[in-house]
C-alpha cells in the first residue's frame, strides 16, 4: 500500500547536515492483532528552486542524521542551480526508516515528489 507524498518544500541554508527527510514514524502502535512496520519513502523527483541573484552550489547525502559522508551524495554532488532558475532531477530515491536525507544549498527550495510506501 502506498500513499501520496505531502510535505512542503524545504529551504536548504548552509548547514551541509541539516536533516531534510526521514521515514521513520515515532509509534507502530496499531489495531489489536495488527503489527505495523516502519514504512519508507520512495522519492521520483526533486525540484532545486533558485529564487536567488546567483549561483548556488547544491549537495545532498543519504546516510545518518546529520551526516554528509563522501560517497554518499544523492541527487547532484556539488551541483551548480543558476541563479533565478530551476533544476529537476528525475532520480528515483528509496529511504528506509533509518536514513537521513541530509543536504546544503543557501537559499535554494527543494520540492520533493513521491510516496509513502507501508510494507
Amino acid at each position: 500500500m502506498s500513499k501520496t507524498l505531502n510535505i512542503a518544500p524545504v529551504v536548504l541554508t548552509a548547514t551541509a547536515g541539516t536533516n531534510l527527510l526521514n521515514p521513520a514514524i515515532s509509534s507502530l502502535t496499531g489495531p489489536v492483532g495488527l503489527t505495523l512496520s516502519q514504512p519508507r519513502v520512495r522519492l521520483t523527483s526533486a525540484s532545486f528552486i533558485n529564487t536567488t541573484g546567483s549561483a548556488v552550489t547544491v549537495s545532498l547525502f543519504k546516510g545518518a542524521t546529520g551526516a554528509h559522508l563522501a560517497g554518499t551524495e544523492v541527487y547532484g554532488s556539488s551541483l551548480s542551480i543558476p541563479a533565478n532558475s530551476t533544476y529537476i532531477d528525475y532520480t528515483e530515491l528509496i529511504l528506509d526508516a533509518a536514513d537521513f536525507l541530509t543536504g546544503s544549498g543557501l537559499g535554494v527550495t527543494i520540492r520533493f515528489v513521491g510516496e509513502v510506501e507501508f510494507v
